[in-house]
């Protein structure tokens, strides 16, 4: 039997995500990105189809690489306007039962105390359903936007981000007892003050002293995802991840990163999600139809735009034939590592414009409901993953094909649920207790 996959929808809180130009397709509904129905009938899709969870990537900055300017990106609706991911999140949670939302939330500009009641708030709303993809960012834009001549150098931010953890970890699991709310009416005691301590914290980046607003929610600590894939971001992950999103392509590549992702982790438990855009139909020449359809709305100097400010690179400098050579950025290195290993060490900008087939340099899963569960099938066997984040293409077609025409193919085959397992987004994932365990560092700090 095969594994049984984990999927995701990848999403952002805007009108072009990953795919750009698919918000000029008639039939996509990305213009209500401000919409909160918009975001509900989203959730209830995932749902009917099983998902594990909705991933929401966010960033604090407007991409301006690309020649020097933001024009680009506002013209082509590249991540730009963005909402807020957090702030959509209740509202979804009371469309579903059981969807997961994994959202992303910038370490670097935040102080740790404000955000740790943030998600410790999400987890109580939506009874344990709630993820963290910790991100340190990569944009020079955000850093200015936050007073800064620019953001910390890429191993830096690292560094940051383990002592930002240590902090949180304190708020989340050490600053109440598991039993410190009595909520005793009778006796007028809500809370046993003698259960409930002040976190005292000085450290290089962070100085605090606090008691944690919230009382300890269902999971305490969020689901925890990671998203890097350079050697100190592989250190990270395996000390803090519980999840790791990985970029897709070939899967001989991706199976080495997940090998020493594993390794390092020290047989800690770890997901592993394979970034995954599909086309599927009801035959192949339906999927292929879709398609070139699709093709016709991408946008390439939108794909430019997001690809100068992930991978740290202005290609307008460069002519369509001119070798450009990537050197070290302080963007996000495991991107720039996936275009080598897709175009080679030194590419051009025609080779590069080439991947992009729907306005990204990801290149789409396509064909028939049965060949797409095949593929799926197959590339997690051969990467070591355990599923996919999937990215829109024009929505809500795209994933409404999916849970209509894939999901079933994937049942069939024994690679997918049937049905939602019981309890929180950490206990579906992996089938234990809906508080970290150990050795993850946050166990041995839970009072």
């Amino acid at each position: 039997m095969p594994r049984e996959l984990r999927l995701n929808a990848f999403d952002m809180a805007c009108i072009g995500h990953i795919q750009q130009g698919m918000w000029t397709h008639p039939r996509d509904t990305s213009l209500h990105y401000n919409r909160l129905d918009h975001w509900m009938d989203l959730a209830r899709t995932l749902e009917r189809g099983l998902f594990d969870g909705l991933f929401l990537a966010d960033v604090l900055g407007i991409y301006d690489v690309y020649g020097g300017s933001p024009e680009a990106a506002l013209r082509g609706a590249v991540q730009v306007p963005l909402l807020d991911p957090a702030m959509l999140v209740p509202a979804m949670a009371a469309a579903t039962t059981h969807l997961g939302f994994g959202i992303t939330c910038n370490l670097a500009y935040e102080q740790p105390f404000l955000f740790a009641r943030r998600m410790s708030t999400l987890d109580h709303l939506t009874q344990g359903r709630i993820g963290w993809n910790i991100v340190t960012g990569y944009l020079d834009s955000a850093a200015r936007a936050m007073g800064f001549d620019r953001q910390m150098a890429h191993d830096d931010r690292y560094d940051l981000a383990d002592e930002y953890m240590e902090v949180v970890y304190k708020l989340w699991e050490g600053s109440w007892d598991q039993d410190a709310v009595r909520a005793d009416r009778g006796a007028g005691l809500y809370a046993e003050p003698s259960r409930v301590r002040p976190i005292r914290h000085q450290g290089r980046q962070f100085q605090m002293e606090a008691i944690h607003l919230c009382e300890p929610s269902a999971q305490r600590t969020p689901v925890l995802y990671q998203a890097g894939a350079s050697d100190r971001g592989r250190r990270f992950a395996a000390t803090h991840a519980e999840c790791v999103f990985v970029n897709g392509g070939k899967p001989e590549p991706v199976a080495a990163l997940v090998a020493d992702l594993r390794a390092r982790a020290g047989g800690r438990a770890l997901k592993v999600f394979a970034g995954a855009t599909v086309i599927a139909g009801r035959t192949e020449a339906e999927a292929r139809d879709l398609l070139e359809e699709y093709r016709r709305h991408a946008s390439v100097e939108g794909a430019l735009a997001h690809a100068s400010a992930s991978l740290g690179i202005d290609f307008a400098k460069y002519g369509m034939d001119e070798p450009i050579e990537a050197g070290p950025t302080q963007a996000i290195q495991s991107n720039v590592t996936a275009m080598k290993q897709a175009a080679g060490p030194v590419f051009t900008k025609r080779k590069l414009i080439d991947q992009f087939v729907l306005g990204s340099r990801q290149p789409p899963i396509v064909g028939s409901a049965a060949q797409v569960a095949e593929r799926l099938i197959g590339w997690a066997e051969a990467a070591d993953v355990d599923g996919f984040n999937l990215s829109r293409t024009v929505l809500p077609e795209g994933l409404e094909q999916f849970v209509a025409l894939v999901v079933p193919e994937l049942q069939a085959r024994g690679a997918f649920k049937t049905a939602y397992a019981p309890g929180t987004y950490r206990e579906k994932l992996f089938g234990a207790g809906p508080l970290l365990a150990a050795p993850h560092p946050a166990a041995a700090l839970r009072g």
